[in-house]
């Protein structure tokens, strides 16, 4: 399973945008089935409601919810980043969480956040 980072379905709703394109072609290519997460969900809907933008689309998508355990893990990644030196936003952990919980693979842009969650075991969507 990929899971689609907010930065991730901001390219793909953006009819205009060419790199929206290309990441639907790489997840058509790839054969895995696509979702994203109730963090990310809140993040998107805020923006499309901020804008007016139209939010049924979105609302097809399916959500993965964050849980007890996605808690307990997301806990542990923000401490052992911040013991590292390396401080990462709450949200981010929590993302991570939930994708290294179910095995699925995070599809993101922001590799700058995310990069550094590789050593604790979250996979990558290949760029």
């Amino acid at each position: 399973m990929i899971l689609l980072d907010t930065d991730i379905l901001i390219e793909i709703f953006d009819r205009r945008s060419q790199k929206g394109d290309e990441v639907l072609g790489r997840i058509a290519e790839s054969g895995e089935d696509v979702a994203t997460t109730s963090i990310n969900l809140n993040e998107i809907l805020y923006s499309l409601e901020k804008y007016a933008k139209p939010v049924k689309e979105i609302m097809l998508l399916p959500v993965l919810e964050y849980t007890k355990r996605d808690a307990r893990l997301s806990a542990e990644i923000e401490l052992k980043a911040e013991t590292r030196g390396a401080a990462i936003r709450r949200t981010d952990a929590m993302i991570a969480a939930i994708a290294m919980n179910r095995g699925a693979t995070l599809y993101t842009f922001n590799l700058r956040h995310f990069q550094p969650l590789q050593a604790l075991g979250l996979r990558l969507f290949p760029q």
